[in-house]
């Protein structure tokens, strides 16, 4: 097999990754009330099919994305979509809630270890200037299972039961895990077809090498080789300590925010809170004093890296956000059914599929700042022009706001990630890939806390009695929603415009397209220039 081949076949692994996650998300949601009634499962087991997956992951990917630096982004993809495909066959088979819950968990798990090896794969296979389009086909996997997940849900529920839906990612999981773990790629600007983390001890090694043939003219120079080699020992370490305080902070944190829609201000979410910012204090610290940290300096110390994070956490906020309060404006304002609904949104889905192929090349053409500048603009608009509607409001103004959220949000997913992916050094694409999968969990989780949050503020929750909603969410009257959806909107519209100033701290053309050390950081340059 040719190595544009195995490249070929680590992108399709990449992309079957992110969509078998996409669409796990969006078919469970469908097949929850289902599995609720069949297993006779409260509304408060059911939400944690979805809680406690979403607090797995979102401890983990960081920490996932260490490993695979250290033992290769190909083997810990295998491990993990293989995981993946065998608690979804078990879910299938579960016969009761609890079974399900912890099932998911354990998906959680390996969902961890899948989401940021798919970066990692990326970065190691591919050069840095050639990231655009294998990312941007990424990222219309992902939209293309947002919009197809309900549809392709409600169908296997109606015909086979809830189970079908988890049995759907069975044999793509496994098929891609056999793959990636027998057919070994070549890594990006290395002649070897080692897994990267091969890759990256072997040229250590020979530079390593190297340097005690040149200290044979001096003792100096011996001691400067053992100093290398311990730095070598000491950025291969995987900081466990620091590993279980990321963790700690960000389960708090995700519990805390998921708690807070339904329960508000209580003692049990100040606490939650209180106690990620303490555990997330006492991370920062550890990091600064320990010899290997979890996230390294050039990884978490790169301020390119750092404005792309900001844009990725302000624009899934900003959009899932307004989502959350565009879905309950159509079904309890305009007493939409469901696929009405899924219909008003879906120019969402399709502007995503469409403009990340795009986007790649505007990348390619104006640069990331620009790009993504603009992208953060239209995201903007689109909550801008949401924020207007009311009751008379017709399909044209519905939709195109929409559309406006899709365009924006599909071409700042590719921007900010290549960024994100391309300035990271090699051998550290799993943490900053595990980064960018932290941001775009959190955000998401943080916009729809913010905005019940400002919609309980502004206007008190009005309980239904009419049975269409289950007991324990947040529920409006059409004229208390109307009320407080505006200002909301425009809250969230602020949210987003701050990511456009954060996009301001991406490179710009020249700094993408320059000959010398394009997609390295300022110290890499410099070595490879020396």
């Amino acid at each position: 097999m040719t190595a544009g081949r195995r490249r070929r076949l680590v992108l399709t692994g990449s992309v079957t990754g992110a969509v078998i996650v996409a669409l796990d998300g969006t078919v469970l949601t469908v097949a929850q009330p289902a599995l609720q009634r069949d297993l006779h499962a409260s509304f408060g087991q059911v939400q944690w099919t979805s809680t406690g997956y979403l607090i797995a992951v979102a401890s983990l990917l960081v920490f996932a994305g260490r490993l695979g630096d250290r033992y290769g982004h190909q083997r810990i993809f295998a491990l993990g979509i293989l995981g993946f495909g065998a608690t979804s066959a078990g879910i299938g088979l579960a016969s009761g809630a609890g079974w399900v819950i912890g099932l998911r968990v354990a998906q959680g798990v390996f969902g961890a270890l899948l989401q940021p090896a798919t970066l990692g794969m990326l970065r190691a296979a591919y050069p840095p200037d050639r990231l655009g389009m294998p990312l941007a086909l990424r990222t219309s996997g992902i939209g293309l299972a947002a919009a197809a997940g309900p549809v392709l849900g409600g169908a296997l529920v109606a015909q086979w039961g809830w189970r079908s839906v988890f049995f759907l990612n069975v044999l793509p999981a496994c098929l891609m895990g056999v793959l990636a773990w027998v057919v070994r790629v070549p890594v990006s600007g290395s002649g070897s077809e080692a897994d990267p983390g091969e890759t990256s001890v072997v040229t250590s090694g020979a530079t390593g090498t190297s340097a005690v043939t040149a200290g044979a003219t001096g003792a100096s120079a011996v001691s400067a080789g053992a100093t290398g080699a311990s730095g070598l020992r000491a950025a291969t370490g995987l900081d466990l300590p620091g590993a279980c305080l990321l963790a700690s902070a960000l389960v708090c944190l995700v519990h805390t925010l998921v708690a807070f829609p339904d329960t508000g201000w209580t003692p049990a979410t100040v606490l939650g809170g209180v106690a990620a910012a303490v555990v997330g204090g006492a991370f920062i610290r550890h990091e600064r004093r320990t010899a290997s940290p979890l996230i390294p300096a050039s990884v978490v110390g790169s301020p390119t890296i750092a404005a792309a994070l900001a844009v990725l956490l302000s624009a899934s906020a900003a959009l899932f956000g307004t989502l959350f309060i565009g879905t309950y404006f159509l079904q309890d304002v305009l007493v939409m059914d469901p696929l009405e609904c899924g219909l008003r949104v879906l120019p969402l889905a399709v502007l995503m599929v469409l403009s990340a192929p795009a986007s790649a090349v505007l990348q390619r053409r104006y640069g990331p700042r620009l790009t993504t500048m603009t992208a953060m603009a239209l995201l903007t608009l689109g909550v801008l022009t949401l924020s207007q509607l009311d009751r008379t409001s017709a399909a044209l103004p519905i939709s195109g706001g929409f559309l406006l959220l899709g365009a924006g949000f599909g071409t700042v997913m590719v921007t900010a990630t290549a960024v994100i992916v391309r300035h990271a050094p090699t051998d550290h694409a799993g943490v900053a890939g595990g980064l960018q999968q932290t941001a775009m969990n959190i955000g998401p989780t943080l916009g729809v806390a913010l905005a019940t949050m400002l919609m309980t503020l502004t206007t008190p929750a009005v309980p239904t009695t009419t049975g269409d909603h289950p007991s324990g969410g947040p529920h409006w009257t059409g004229d208390a929603f109307l009320t407080a959806m505006g200002p909301t909107l425009l809250t969230l519209a602020a949210v987003a415009a701050l990511g456009a100033l954060a996009a301001a701290g991406l490179p710009g053309r020249a700094a993408v397209s320059g000959p010398a050390g394009a997609g390295t950081g300022g110290r890499d340059r410099q070595a490879a220039e020396v």
